[in-house]
């Protein structure tokens, strides 16, 4: 199962586990485009693939696929938690309803399916979980670095509670990758460097092959894990000021 599959990393995901083989359940808020891309992997891969129209701001979005994912006549043997979104504006700036938005997106409901696909896996001795971070979660940036924060932390506290029971989970960060995020937040790039730019079937490759090594934490580019341990060594009152800076520079426009 995939959530926020019809863009991006959620796709990129689909399109390498079809590849593989893998029956698909697609996850996202537009019916037309969910139908469209279920149609367009079987056709070209020869697997199933079932559509679910949810939006995980909402509680009903939720447990609809929190449903699913505990139908033990029905299991899913892996979970990626990728939909998610980023607000345009410093704090103060965005409505504190937008806000409470993301942490229900990008915590309430990684809470809410993780919970509900491992209590399934763990019964069944196998399976895994990936959930989409960022490297935002490394370094003091404002509510959407806050809330991948939250995401590593949490699979990583998972993955230790559930070692040894057959079920993995990984938390992914990856930096900035070409997908419609940036644009659906408002945000402009034109001023990002080209180095700082990730391809996600790349980083879909990547992040697999951290997972079947059983990584907690998959940070799938030299380029960012070389930045992240070089963020370690800054002070983190310093390392807040640098930040600041650069989402002004590299941040929406």
């Amino acid at each position: 199962m995939i959530t926020g599959s019809t863009a991006g990393i959620g796709a990129a995901f689909a399109r390498r586990l079809a590849a593989d083989g893998h029956d698909l359940v697609l996850v996202a808020r537009d019916t037309k485009r969910l139908r469209e891309q279920a149609t367009e992997l079987h056709d070209r891969h020869g697997i199933e693939a079932k559509v679910l129209t949810a939006d995980l701001a909402e509680d009903d979005g939720i447990e609809a696929v929190a449903a699913r994912l505990g139908d033990p006549k029905n299991p899913v043997d892996l979970l990626i938690n990728n939909a998610g979104f980023g607000n345009k504006g410093r704090f103060l700036d965005v409505p504190m309803a937008d806000e409470l938005r993301m942490l229900k997106v990008h915590c309430e409901a990684v809470l809410r399916l993780t919970s509900a696909a491992t209590h399934v896996m763990r019964e069944r001795g196998r399976g895994g979980v990936v959930n989409v971070a960022s490297v935002a979660a490394f370094v003091p940036r404002g509510t959407y670095g806050a809330s991948k924060a939250w995401v590593v932390q949490f699979t990583q506290g998972v993955a230790k509670d559930l070692a040894g029971s057959g079920v993995r989970l990984m938390a992914l960060a990856p930096g900035f990758v070409r997908t419609e995020f940036h644009e659906r937040a408002g945000m402009g790039t034109d001023n990002i460097p080209n180095w700082m730019w990730l391809d996600a079937d790349k980083l879909v490759a990547a992040a697999l092959d951290d997972l079947a090594r059983g990584k907690s934490l998959s940070i799938p580019d030299p380029r960012y894990k070389a930045l992240m341990g070089a963020a370690k060594l800054v002070p983190r009152g310093m390392l807040g000021g640098i930040s600041s800076r650069t989402g002004r520079k590299y941040g929406p426009r």
